[in-house]
C-alpha cells in the first residue's frame, strides 16, 4: 500500500512512469530518499534486495527516464524486481477507470489489485504467456534476427501463446509460422519474467524434425542454421534466450567430444 516517503526511508528505488525507469546515474538508485530527492513522494515496498527494501514510486522524473533494458545485464534478481516495479506502475496507470462501468477505481489494501466501488469488479495485473525455443539440428542451432531488434543480435524463436492452445502447441505453431520448420522432442527448460511489457517467457528446447528453412519476412529479417562453434552476435547474458543457446552449445560440444 502506498504512503508518503519520509526522509529517513532507505533502500533501492524503482521510479517508473509509462514503462520507463529512472536511472539518474545509469544504475538503479540506491540510498536515502532525502539524498535522492524522493522524500515526499508516494511509494510502496515491492520486495527486498540484499537485505534492503525495494520501493516503487510512480512518477515522471523527466530526465534519465529510460527502458528497463538498460539494467538487463545486472544481477537477474535485481532486474526482475525492477521489471516488477515497471509492470506494476503501468498496471496502476492503465487501471484508473473500470473497463466495465467506467467509474474510477481504487487500490486494494490487502492485495495487488484495483477495485471498482460501483460495479464491484476486481482487476489484477495481467501476464502474457510466451514461449521461447532453441531448435537443434545435429551440430547446428536455428537463430534469427528479429525485426523488432535494433541491432545485429541473432536469437532463438519466440512468440505469444494463443487462446486455447497448450505451450507445446504454441512452440510448434510459432516455429512453423516463423521458419517453416517442424520440431519434435519439445521439452521444458525454465521460465523468466519479461517486462516488455508484461510477459512470462517459458523456455523450451526442441529437435529439428523436417522442413526447409524459410523465415517469415514480417517478423524476421534473417534466419539460419549456425554451427555451435561459429555463432553470430548473441543476446546478452542473463536472458533466457542466451541460456537456451549456451545450453544447446554445451550439448553439441559434449557430443562432438
Amino acid at each position: 500500500m502506498e504512503h508518503k516517503i519520509s526522509s529517513l526511508d532507505v533502500g533501492w528505488w524503482v521510479v517508473s512512469h509509462e514503462q520507463k525507469l529512472w536511472l539518474p546515474q545509469g544504475d538503479l538508485p540506491h540510498g536515502n530518499a532525502a539524498e535522492l530527492g524522493l522524500a515526499g513522494s508516494q511509494g510502496s515496498v515491492i520486495g527486498e534486495w540484499q537485505g534492503e527494501k525495494v520501493w516503487l514510486i510512480r512518477e515522471d522524473r523527466s530526465e534519465n527516464m529510460v527502458s528497463v533494458r538498460q539494467i538487463i545485464d545486472q544481477d537477474v534478481a535485481l532486474f526482475q524486481l525492477a521489471g516488477r516495479g515497471v509492470q506494476l506502475a503501468e498496471f496502476f496507470r492503465s487501471h484508473r477507470w473500470c473497463g466495465y462501468c467506467g467509474h474510477e477505481m481504487h487500490h486494494s489494501k490487502s492485495e495487488t489489485a484495483c477495485l471498482c466501488g460501483h460495479c464491484r469488479q476486481r482487476y489484477y495485473p495481467q501476464i502474457a504467456p510466451c514461449i521461447i525455443v532453441a531448435i537443434r539440428r545435429g551440430e547446428e542451432i536455428l537463430l534469427a534476427q528479429h525485426a523488432r531488434h535494433r541491432n545485429s543480435i541473432y536469437t532463438v524463436l519466440a512468440g505469444f501463446v494463443e487462446v486455447g492452445e497448450t505451450l507445446e502447441q504454441a512452440v510448434a505453431r510459432e516455429v512453423m509460422e516463423e521458419s517453416n520448420v517442424k520440431v519434435k522432442n519439445v521439452r521444458y527448460v525454465t521460465s523468466q519474467p519479461w517486462p516488455f511489457p508484461h510477459s512470462l517467457m517459458m523456455a523450451f528446447m526442441a529437435d529439428y524434425d523436417e522442413g526447409v528453412l524459410q523465415h517469415d519476412g514480417k517478423e524476421l529479417i534473417d534466419a539460419g542454421w549456425y554451427r555451435y562453434d561459429n555463432l553470430p552476435l548473441l543476446p546478452p547474458p542473463g536472458t533466457v534466450a542466451r541460456r537456451l543457446i549456451e545450453d544447446t552449445v554445451a550439448i553439441c560440444r559434449a557430443e562432438a567430444d
